[in-house]
C-alpha cells in the first residue's frame, strides 16, 4: 500500500514536503497494513439540507464509484424509506467489486431488512453519549445498552459483518464509552468499531489518543467518521490513519449535514501525497465522479474547492503565471502541488483580472493568434486590462481582451 519512490514528495505527479517523511515526523506512526475508504455518500452525504436522490440516482453513484476503486459503499438505510429500500436492494444484486453495506438502527427489524435486501454488511448505528441517549431519545443508558447487544447478535447470526457506530461518541467520557464499547463487543457482537464524531468537535491532537485507546483496550478493528464542522475532518481521519484505523468514512466533496463530512478526494490525495500511502483508488476519476454526483444532488460548493473545484487549477496573479510561462508543462509541479491530470481535473488555464501580469497578456494574446512588437505594449494592454476588471469587478474574457489589443497595438484595428 505504501508508495516506494526514492523521493516520496517528489514524483513526476505531485511534489510535496520532504518534511513529511522524517524519521522524526514517522516514528509514531502506525498503518494498518490495508486501508479502505467506506463511503457514505448514499446515506450521510444525501442528509445535506435539500439534497435527494432517488434509487436510480444512487445506482448511477455506486457504479461510479465501484469504478474508481472504493472499496465499501454505505448503500442507504433500507428501512427509511421505500426509495431507500429499493436502491440497497439494486446496488447489493449489482454484483460490483466494492462491498455494499446497509446502514441500521439497533432493532432487529432493521437487521432482518438489510439482510434481506442482500447485503452482507451492517453499520449499526446507536446513540453512545448519556445526554443525546436521555434528551433525543428519552432512553436509560441500560435500554441503549440491550438493544445494541440484542442487534449485534441477532446481525451476527444472520451471518452478517457488523460495524458498531456509537453516536457522538467524542463527546461521552472516555472510560465509560470503553465500558459500554466493551460490554456491546462482549455480549452482543462487533466486527469493528467506528470512532464517532457526529459534531465534528475533537481535535486532531485529540484523534490519536481516541484511536490508540480504543485499539489498546477493545483489540477490534477501528473506523473513523468524522464531520468537517471545524474544517478539520481530513486532519482527523488521516491522524486516525496514522495509529491504525483500518477505514475512513468519506463523502464525494465532503457533502453531509450541516457542515459535511470528510472529503473522499482530499483525504485521499493527502494520504497518497503527504505519507506515501496509495489506497489503490483511481484518482483520475475525481473530478467527474464529483460532477456526477453533484449534477445529480443539486449541492453547490466553492469553485477553489480542494482537489475538484472548478477553478483549482486556473491562474490569474502575474508572478505564478510567469512561472507557469517560464517552466511549461515539464516543471508544473513548480507552479502546483499536483498535475491536474492525476485527479481528472482539465490542464491549467490563465486569466485575465486585475491581478494579471505581463505573461498573463502574453498568453492571453497567444491564444487569440494577436501578434505584439515589445513589452511596451504588452503594458499598454495590461493597463487597460487592470483597469476594466476593477470597473467591471470580474475577470475578462478572450473577447475583450482581442477588443483592447486592437484599439492598442498598431495594424491590429478593425
Amino acid at each position: 500500500m505504501a508508495q516506494h519512490h526514492a523521493e516520496p514528495w517528489h514524483t513526476d505527479q505531485w511534489f510535496s514536503s520532504l518534511w513529511n517523511y522524517l524519521p522524526e515526523v514517522t516514528e509514531g506512526f502506525h498503518f494498518a497494513e490495508t486501508l479502505k475508504i467506506h463511503d457514505i455518500t448514499l446515506r450521510d452525504g444525501e442528509q445535506q439540507a435539500g439534497l435527494v436522490l432517488n434509487a436510480d440516482d444512487k445506482v448511477r453513484i455506486a457504479v461510479a464509484l465501484a469504478e474508481a476503486g472504493v472499496h465499501r459503499i454505505e448503500a442507504g438505510l433500507p428501512a427509511v424509506s421505500a426509495g431507500d429500500e429499493e436502491a440497497v436492494r439494486r446496488i447489493a444484486a449489482l454484483g460490483l467489486p466494492a462491498e455494499i453495506y446497509a446502514f441500521c438502527r439497533v432493532t432487529k427489524d432493521d437487521v432482518r431488512l438489510a439482510a434481506d435486501c442482500g447485503v452482507k454488511s451492517v453499520v449499526m448505528e446507536v446513540p453512545a453519549s448519556a445526554h443525546l441517549i436521555d434528551k433525543a431519545y428519552g432512553w436509560s443508558k441500560e435500554k441503549a445498552l440491550d438493544l445494541s447487544i440484542q442487534a449485534t447478535a441477532y446481525a451476527h447470526e444472520l451471518g452478517l459483518k457488523v460495524v458498531f457506530f456509537p453516536i457522538d461518541a467524542t463527546r461521552s467520557p472516555m472510560v465509560e464509552l470503553m465500558d459500554d464499547l466493551g460490554r456491546v463487543a462482549r455480549e452482543g457482537h462487533a466486527d469493528a468499531i467506528v470512532l464517532v464524531d457526529t459534531m465534528g468537535v475533537i481535535s486532531p491532537h485529540a484523534v490519536g489518543f481516541f484511536a490508540r485507546s480504543t485499539r489498546e483496550r477493545l483489540g477490534i478493528p477501528l473506523e473513523a467518521h468524522f464531520h468537517q464542522d471545524f474544517g478539520l475532518g481530513v486532519a482527523n481521519s488521516v491522524i486516525a490513519a496514522t495509529q491504525g484505523v483500518e477505514a475512513l468514512h468519506t463523502t464525494v466533496g465532503g457533502i453531509g449535514e450541516r457542515a459535511g463530512n470528510t472529503p473522499m478526494e482530499e483525504t485521499v490525495m493527502a494520504l497518497l501525497t503527504m505519507y506515501g500511502i496509495d489506497m489503490g483508488i483511481k484518482t483520475e476519476k475525481f473530478y467527474d465522479l464529483a460532477r456526477l454526483v453533484l449534477g445529480l444532488t443539486g449541492a453547490v460548493q466553492a469553485p477553489n474547492k480542494p482537489v475538484i473545484g472548478d477553478t483549482v487549477f486556473h491562474i490569474e496573479s502575474g508572478i505564478p503565471t510567469a512561472w507557469l510561462r517560464k517552466l511549461g508543462d515539464k516543471d508544473m509541479l513548480e507552479v502546483f502541488p499536483f498535475r491536474p491530470e492525476l485527479v481528472g481535473q482539465p490542464a491549467p488555464v490563465t486569466l485575465l483580472g486585475k491581478g494579471a501580469g505581463l505573461d498573463s497578456i502574453a498568453f492571453g494574446l497567444e491564444r487569440l493568434g494577436i501578434k505584439w512588437s515589445s513589452s511596451e505594449e504588452l503594458r499598454a494592454i495590461l493597463a487597460e486590462v487592470k483597469a476594466m476588471s476593477l470597473e467591471k469587478k470580474r475577470l475578462l474574457t478572450d473577447e475583450e481582451l482581442a477588443v483592447i489589443a486592437r484599439r492598442t497595438l498598431p495594424g491590429t484595428a478593425g
